[in-house]
């Protein structure tokens, strides 16, 4: 399999459909290819424009989404989904914009106490929304992105006007997506909708993890601009591009990724504290993290609870791991790791959004979303699982160009 292209959106100051599109306008995606994409929707009314602008200084793009009059349709999730099937989109473009739609269905349902299927979108199923989501999909495609990952997001307070009414700012929807993906979020002093349902969609349903900049050769970076542009303050999303290395192994030649084991043993820590431990590790940037229950002196039951983690977010991992167990103490040891290549896909089943892990052997369904699905169709999770596969490698074949 060849290395894999990443790209890692960086919401410090929060996220919207149009902020990550232009973010990747920004960095290279050809514009032209992208409405190309986008035209194979089956409506019409709507124009794509870039624009070079400065947010707090620095040089970003806009994109606008003009329409031919004012676009007041309603559409529910059916809709959206039938617009997406007979589009005739490139398979990845297809599955993340489904996947997309699919996970605004499910949080609005919630909300709303509606089933996801009869969910009428206001907001993000107007004509501007399709175009940002499915345009950010299409130049993820047309820059090659096989991997996308998130920082934290950023999200402001006070109220939002919706077609609801006022909203409390981050909204509800953005509340429970994030919350859904297991998203890290800060909350900044500004009354602006930082992160709006469309933007908190599109991280949940494409970041396959979240949290600092990824290990990878550095390609291409862009900022996508937000509407304002308020004085002490950068009203921008960042995207940067990287290529993540496969290696051959030990004694293939290859140098490994070099990782660091930190780890601490504990003996008066209670079952809770411990699982607490494993979350803000992962929060903290671990690449993986466990517990081992172990026998120390004077015959006292304990456990070691390590983490791993790259050599850049090694000290944020050992604090986080000194803070939620209160050791006195932790321990490093250095490795190196010779991770397979992989790469990250999106299946719809039955309209539900399953993440695949693929490797140069095999295709696995992320367990969470099988979870899921399980519990919303009421299906044993081992079919979940083997249908979203199947599902997957029925479409492994030579990806459909753009254009």
């Amino acid at each position: 399999m060849a290395d894999a292209t990443c790209a890692w959106f960086h919401c410090f100051s929060g996220v919207a459909g149009d902020m990550a599109l232009g973010a990747l306008v920004d960095a290279g995606a050809d514009l032209a290819e992208v409405e190309a994409v986008v035209r194979r929707l089956p409506i019409d009314g709507w124009t794509l424009r870039g624009e070079p602008v400065l947010r707090g200084g620095v040089a970003a793009t806009k994109v606008h989404v003009g329409l031919d009059g004012d676009d007041t349709h309603h559409r529910d999730w059916r809709t959206i989904r039938a617009l997406l099937d007979a589009a005739g989109l490139p398979v990845r473009v297809h599955a993340r914009a489904t996947a997309t739609f699919s996970l605004l269905a499910a949080a609005e349902g919630a909300l709303h106490r509606t089933p996801p299927d009869g969910v009428s979108f206001h907001e993000v199923g107007a004509l501007d929304a399709l175009v940002d989501v499915v345009g950010t999909c299409a130049a993820l495609e047309v820059l090659d992105v096989d991997e996308v990952r998130c920082s934290a997001i950023t999200v402001g307070r006070g109220r939002v006007h919706a077609a609801h009414g006022a909203l409390p700012n981050p909204a509800p929807a953005v509340v429970r997506l994030l919350a859904d993906a297991g998203a890290p979020v800060q909350g900044v002093e500004s009354p602006v909708e930082l992160t709006t349902p469309t933007g908190a969609a599109l991280m949940a349903a494409l970041a396959t993890g979240f949290g600092p900049l990824p290990s990878m050769t550095l390609r291409a970076s862009g900022f996508g601009a937000g509407s304002a542009d308020p004085d002490g303050t950068v009203n921008a999303t960042q995207v940067v591009l990287g290529r993540v290395a496969s290696s051959t192994g030990p004694g293939g030649g290859g140098l490994g990724q070099p990782v660091v084991v930190l780890e601490t043993n504990v003996d008066d820590v209670t079952g809770e504290a411990l699982a607490d431990a494993v979350a803000a590790l992962l929060a903290a940037g671990a690449l993986d993290a466990w517990i081992t229950p172990i026998v120390m002196k004077k015959g006292r039951p304990a456990y070691v609870v390590a983490a791993l983690a790259d050599v850049s977010t090694a000290p944020a991992v050992a604090e986080a791991l000194r803070a939620s167990t209160g050791t006195l103490g932790v321990r490093a040891a250095t490795y190196e790791r010779w991770p397979a290549a992989r790469s990250n896909a999106l299946v719809d089943l039955d309209g539900h959004p399953v993440r695949i892990k693929v490797s140069p052997v095999r295709a696995k369904a992320e367990h969470d979303d099988v979870a899921a699905v399980a519990r919303a169709t009421g299906r044993p999770p081992l079919e979940v699982a083997a249908r979203a596969e199947a599902a997957w490698w029925a479409t492994a074949r030579p990806r459909p160009r753009t254009s």
